[in-house]
């Protein structure tokens, strides 16, 4: 079975086999036109072979009707009309049909093979029908009119025809293919779209992460100083007030600083949601590049500290009590933003930890610069027993941040209790 193709893409909404409903009116209306041709014709035919001219008429309508399955077969309905040419009918047939072949998805091969016989069917039928007529006298041409009508003949009820049907076969074949394209490219775009959305809600968690990071880095520190303060204020209030004085000056300290930074960070944020507001509409192919973008300016545009300032963020653990010792090995020097940051929240992370829980403990930092990276140690002594505890909260997210920044650029993190019962924090981060 082969078929035209002609309606593959669209609903099977016709009747049998039958694609929509004016095909088969058109069909239809083919084959019954076909069938009155066939039948006149085979009322001479019957009449000159000296059979009953009913069974001539018979035989011509049957024949003629061949042509309503011309989708369906269209290579039996060129067979049955090359069968019937040899009676001078199926003249309809023979062009629907080669047409109807030529479009379908049968074999190169086998329609040019039924074209071919097609063709030499139609010339000998004329050029017999022609040769009868000259030497009947009905057509009064000259012998060269013969070869010359049954040629002219034959290439003009099988060529047209022929070719047609191939140009409307590629024609068909070609707009199919450019569906299945563009159906393809749609299922391209929504799996972009789909990475889109996933590289979008990515990037927003990224950045969430990293505000969240700030934000404890920012308030934990700050705060935690606050309230050691507090309670040494609390402490000492009656006994030394001129102590208690200075101690409330550095809670306020404490506190403009940690308000300062939280502004800063809000600043930012502002920022970047009204560049959103204004920003035209984009492709949402775009949307994941362009969120991760966005984090990216928002961490750089963020003012954070650096490695200059570790001396005043010890100064201020020693103002709360803490006995802290800094040593320094290598030659100073410049790193960028993104690693003097991420060190110095390692350092100001650890402090604060101590300061939770280990209030009183002799605490040592150690920072190395080395010709491809930057260590650092904190490293505190078991708390004194008789020292007392600001009994500050603890979200267990403290190491977990440090963690994360070290290993977002590529460094080594590790934390844990020492042998002699305090704790240490180690970090190692790539220069570069």
């Amino acid at each position: 079975m082969t078929t035209t193709g002609e309606d593959h893409a669209g609903a099977h909404a016709g009747p049998w086999w039958w694609a929509r409903w004016r095909s088969a009116v058109l069909d239809i209306g083919l084959a019954a036109v076909s069938a009155l041709e066939c039948g006149a014709k085979g009322f001479s035919f019957a009449a000159d072979a000296g059979i009953p001219r009913a069974l001539g008429v018979l035989f011509g309508v049957l024949a003629g009707s061949v042509l309503v399955v011309r989708r369906r077969w269209p290579i039996a309905v060129v067979l049955v009309s090359i069968a019937v040419m040899p009676a001078q009918m199926g003249f309809l047939m023979i062009i629907v049909g080669l047409y109807t072949l030529a479009a379908s998805e049968a074999p190169r091969r086998i329609i040019a093979a039924l074209a071919g016989m097609s063709q030499v069917g139609m010339l000998i039928v004329t050029f017999v029908w022609l040769r009868q007529g000259v030497d009947q006298g009905d057509l009064q041409f000259g012998d060269w009119f013969v070869p010359f009508g049954a040629i002219t003949t034959s290439l003009g009820m099988t060529a047209p025809p022929l070719l047609l049907g191939l140009y409307v076969g590629a024609r068909r074949r070609l707009m199919e293919s450019l569906r299945e394209r563009a159906d393809s490219l749609e299922r391209e775009l929504q799996l972009l779209a789909e990475r889109a959305e996933e590289r979008a809600e990515w990037a927003r968690g990224e950045e969430r992460t990293r505000i969240a990071r700030e934000m404890h880095d920012v308030v934990a520190h700050r705060v935690s100083l606050m309230v050691v303060h507090a309670a040494a204020l609390q402490a000492v209030a009656r006994k030394d007030p001129e102590k208690a004085v200075k101690n409330a000056a550095l809670v306020g300290d404490m506190g403009r600083q940690a308000l300062t930074e939280l502004r800063e960070m809000l600043g930012v944020l502002r920022a970047g949601d009204g560049v959103a507001e204004r920003r035209p509409a984009v492709p949402l192919a775009a949307v994941g590049a362009a969120a991760a973008a966005a984090a990216s300016r928002a961490a750089e545009e963020a003012e954070g500290p650096c490695l200059s300032e570790l001396d005043e963020l010890i100064g201020q653990s020693a103002a709360a009590g803490m006995v802290v010792d800094l040593s320094v090995e290598g030659d100073v020097r410049d790193y960028a933003p993104e690693v003097e940051q991420t060190a110095y929240r390692v350092v100001q992370e650890a402090l604060t930890n101590v300061h939770k829980h280990a209030a009183g403990a002799k605490t040592y930092v150690r920072l190395a610069h080395r010709v491809s990276e930057i260590a650092m140690q904190v490293e505190n002594e078991p708390p004194p027993e008789a020292a007392s505890s600001a009994r500050l909260p603890s979200g267990g997210n403290g190491l977990v941040g440090m963690k994360e920044r070290v290993s977002a650029l590529g460094g080594v993190f590790v934390s844990g209790p020492t042998d002699a019962g305090g704790f240490r924090v180690s970090a190692v981060i790539p220069a570069a």
